[in-house]
């Protein structure tokens, strides 16, 4: 099968995610820049949020320019993804809901973990499928980002029950890492 039909599914899915995750930001009541003051951790959970959910289409659109055809594996790992990327609005509302209290942050994190878990199974899954000699399989041989990830993504979640804002840190690390779009398939795809 080709990869269309997925792509353009995956497309609508960040785009409602996105949605979904702005309309949580409520206008407030009064006019004065003032009355914004209680919308910052909010706000700032939603930047958080939308950079990673950025960075996941981006790499999710590299990661199928590099594959030619999917499997039902391919499409499986690509849902239990885009599942646990839905999941982002509403670890995101209660974060910045509780002002980063350490609950909320924790919860943030393990989602962030199953994003990153998830989309290494689609990886992996897209791999098998097409050959470790594939554009995809040849690209994705060094993992080293994938792991200090994980370890940072476990730490920060680990470090919410105690320092919430090292926390925070982390996970914004994590998303500093990944800003640039991954090298290794765009460099396979020349």
């Amino acid at each position: 099968m080709k990869t269309s039909r997925l792509e353009a599914f995956s497309d609508g899915v960040f785009a409602i995610i996105i949605t979904i995750m702005v309309l949580e930001l409520k206008v407030p009541e009064g006019a004065d820049f003032s009355a914004l003051k209680p919308l910052t951790s909010k706000f700032l959970s939603y930047v958080l949020s939308f950079i990673y959910l950025g960075i996941y289409w981006n790499n999710h659109h590299h990661l199928f320019q590099a594959i030619k055809k999917v499997n039902g594996k391919v499409l499986w790992a690509n849902l239990a993804l885009l599942f646990v990327l839905s999941l982002i609005p509403f670890t995101t509302a209660w974060m910045g809901e509780n002002h980063f209290e350490k609950n909320p942050v924790a919860l943030y994190g393990i989602n962030l973990m199953l994003c990153a878990l998830t989309y290494t199974i689609l990886e992996k899954a897209a791999i098998r499928h097409e050959g470790k000699e594939s554009a995809i399989g040849v690209a994705i041989k060094n993992n080293f980002k994938e792991y200090v990830s994980l370890a940072t993504y476990v730490l920060s979640t680990l470090l919410a029950f105690f320092v919430p804002a090292l926390s925070i840190a982390g996970y914004a690390l994590v998303a500093v890492i990944w800003l640039i779009p991954d090298t290794r398939i765009e460099s396979q795809l020349k």
